[in-house]
Order: C-alpha cells, then sequence, then structure tokens
C-alpha cells in the first residue's frame, strides 16, 4: 500500500509543471516537445520530406517572478528552442527581464516576441501555429521576419522594449521600442544578397538614432455565448545604412494590419488583412520567414516564403481560418491570399492557398495533428513555385 501511496505521489509531481519557490520567488520549469513527418512537394523539385520540428515549436525554458509587495512582481524568462530532428542542442528564444503590476500592465527588456506575433493576430489566429501547415511563410498567408516584426514562428526582437497594458473595459494594447543602433552588437547579422536571395538582417536596425516600433491594440467582448475579439496594429521598420548602401533603398518599411476572431459553442472563424508599404525586413524573403531557409531554387531546399513581398515593393496579405471543434478533435480550413506588387528589382508575385486537416488532443497536454497545404503561385520571376505539403505530428506540452 505505501509503495502504491508513493508511486501516485510520484506521478502527481511529474504531471504538473515543475515549479520551486523561496523567499516569495517562484521558479517554473516548462517546455514542449513536437515531431511531425512532413514533405513538401515542389513544383519541378524533388519532394523533401523530413522528421523533426523545422517549425519551432520545441522549446524548454524557465519563467521566474518574485513578488516585490505593493502589487508589484519582478520577472525573467529564458527559453531555449530546439529541433527533435537533429543533435542540436538549442537556439535561443525569448531572454528578457521584466516588471510587473497589476494597475499599469508589464514592461520587458532583452529579447522579446512582438504584438504582431503573439498578441495582434499573427501566430494567435492560426490553429496549425509551429508546424509544417501553418500559414505564415509556409502558406503564403501572413508575415513572416527574421526581426520578429511580423509572425514568423522563429521571429524575436533582439535588444528591445515591450509594453503590455492591462486589460480595461475590453481594452488592451501593446507596443516594443527597439533602438536604432541595434543592429551594430551583432557584427554578422547582415546575410548579403545572392541571385535567388534578397539578403536579411537578424535585426530589425534602424541606424544613426532612428527607433524601430511596432503598437497594437485589441478589444474583447463576451455577449450571450458569442465571443468576439477586433485587433488592429502599425509597425515601422526603419532603413539601416547597410541597406540604403547595398539595395539603394530610401524608404522605411510600414505595416498595417487589422483582423478579427469570433466563436460561438463549437465553431470559431479568424481572419487578417495586412498592407505593406516599402518593405524591407519584416516582409521580405527571410531565414524566419520560409520553413527552413530560404528559396533559392536549389533541389534540396525546402524553405518557401510565399507570403514575402519584393524587396522595396509594396502589397498586402489577407488569411482566413474556420474550425470546428468535435469532441477531443478540431478540424479546421483556412487559406488566402499574398499580393506582392513589382518593383524594379522583381515582377509582381501572386500566390493562393488552403489548408485542410485536423488537430486531436490525447490530453490537455498531448495531441495528434495532420493535413494537407496547396500553394498556387503566380510568379512572372519563376523564383517560387506551386507546392503540395502534407503532415502528420505529435506534440507533448509540459
Amino acid at each position: 500500500m505505501k509503495k502504491k501511496l508513493i508511486s501516485l505521489a510520484i506521478a502527481g509531481a511529474l504531471a504538473a509543471p515543475m515549479v520551486a519557490s523561496a523567499q516569495g520567488t517562484n521558479v517554473t520549469l516548462f517546455g514542449s516537445v513536437q515531431a511531425e513527418y512532413a514533405t513538401v512537394n515542389k513544383e519541378n523539385q524533388s519532394s523533401q520530406a523530413h522528421i523533426g520540428d523545422d517549425t519551432g515549436r520545441s522549446r524548454w525554458g524557465a519563467h521566474i517572478t518574485e513578488n516585490l509587495g505593493a502589487g508589484f512582481k519582478a520577472k525573467a524568462h529564458i527559453e531555449y528552442g530546439f529541433n527533435t530532428g537533429s543533435g542540436a542542442l538549442g537556439v535561443a528564444r525569448e531572454r528578457w527581464v521584466g516588471l510587473a503590476n497589476d494597475s499599469w500592465g508589464e514592461v520587458k527588456f532583452g529579447r522579446v516576441q512582438s504584438p504582431f506575433k503573439d498578441f495582434a493576430g499573427g501566430m494567435t489566429i492560426d490553429p496549425f501555429a509551429y508546424t509544417t501547415l501553418q500559414a505564415g511563410g509556409s502558406g503564403g498567408t501572413m508575415m513572416a521576419s527574421a526581426n520578429g516584426y511580423g509572425s514568423g514562428a522563429q521571429g524575436f526582437v533582439n535588444s528591445a522594449v515591450r509594453y503590455d497594458s492591462p486589460k480595461v473595459e475590453g481594452f488592451s494594447f501593446a507596443g516594443i521600442l527597439m533602438p536604432g543602433d541595434s543592429n551594430r552588437l551583432d557584427a554578422a547579422n547582415f546575410i548579403s544578397p545572392t541571385s535567388g536571395f534578397q539578403g536579411s538582417q537578424s535585426n530589425a536596425g534602424g541606424e544613426d538614432g532612428e527607433w524601430d516600433f511596432q503598437v497594437a491594440g485589441k478589444y474583447d467582448a463576451q455577449y450571450q455565448g458569442h465571443n468576439l475579439a477586433v485587433f488592429g496594429g502599425y509597425s515601422r521598420d526603419n532603413l539601416s545604412t547597410r541597406q540604403r548602401t547595398n539595395f539603394g533603398l530610401n524608404n522605411n518599411e510600414h505595416v498595417w494590419r487589422g483582423g478579427a476572431m469570433w466563436s460561438f459553442q463549437s465553431f470559431k472563424l479568424s481572419g487578417q488583412y495586412e498592407n505593406i508599404n516599402n518593405a524591407v525586413g519584416a516582409a521580405t524573403c527571410t531565414n524566419a520567414a520560409a520553413l527552413g531557409n530560404p528559396a533559392t531554387g536549389l533541389p534540396d531546399t525546402r524553405g518557401q516564403c510565399n507570403s514575402a513581398m519584393n524587396l522595396g515593393g509594396d502589397g498586402n496579405i489577407w488569411f482566413a481560418s474556420g474550425q470546428y471543434d468535435w469532441g477531443n478533435t478540431s478540424f479546421i480550413a483556412q487559406g488566402g491570399q499574398t499580393h506582392a506588387h513589382g518593383t524594379g528589382l522583381a515582377q509582381k508575385r501572386e500566390v493562393s492557398s488552403f489548408t485542410v486537416g485536423a488537430i486531436h488532443n490525447l490530453s490537455k497536454r498531448s495531441s495528434l495533428f495532420g493535413g494537407y497545404q496547396r500553394a498556387m503561385v503566380n510568379d512572372r520571376n519563376a523564383t517560387f513555385q506551386d507546392s503540395n505539403t502534407w503532415s502528420i505530428g505529435m506534440r507533448h506540452n509540459f
């Protein structure tokens, strides 16, 4: 009997997130492990199959809070991602310290996510986020970016300060600021353009004292079982000196976003629209925008940048998703379209895509997912191709 009780106690302890507490400080260890069998079959190229987690869901980390009294809390967050299909130990995700108060909100300093990714639309409205079936990049429907100003799964903003407000009468907002000279902190952050790749920078980075920023707002309401959320935001990415010199660009990037989510009982609908002007970093083809590596025309490249604008060009992207929950299973159908206007550097491009699939919850922490995605490309440069994507995978959160 005693052995059974001890076994139950151990099982209960392992079933909950690991939490340590000492003198008002709480440390929570958390993580997620995912693996999927995914194949991306591009037109006129060999099918590229993979078992692992290219899209960055798998992670582990620690979240620390300390009660300072008078409603204040000190916070810290350390998080690393890894690919279950490789032997790499992990890559840096969020890393920040912060101060929070229930009355005025929370401020973070360090490497953070952008509001366009985890607050107003972005990854929050895509049920297949962090899978090969995700809309951003691989689906050609939502922005993704190396500097994190878009909604890319691997997008984070270096050297930044972020503020999140409390919710008041259903309204809340978030904003982020990034010093203009922060790209000088990483001398190797610039990737030179090639014939098939437009180049990128790991930080947003205007220089000469300019500040990049992003702001977003959201309104949530509930009425007779209906849940509604409406959101919008604006993002500005200042040109860096290197971008002006290497690409001959003269205008900063501006992105406007708007969208909504509605749910009632087992049904959920969501949509998002973005208007992009003078694409510089957040809306061009980058490592984080693609699934894997940017499209270079090589047969062994699985990366897709169907949601990218042409460098220095304008365009728009829309996305819509429908979801029906039946017991522990969610059935999903979604899609959208990208319009990348032509520039002096490239011809215009249009991409339409749709995705169908399902997510089955084995428990509160474990789930199975799978589905099919089709991207149809009209690209006068012949850089991007039509593609068929199949995926089936499993995820466990702890």
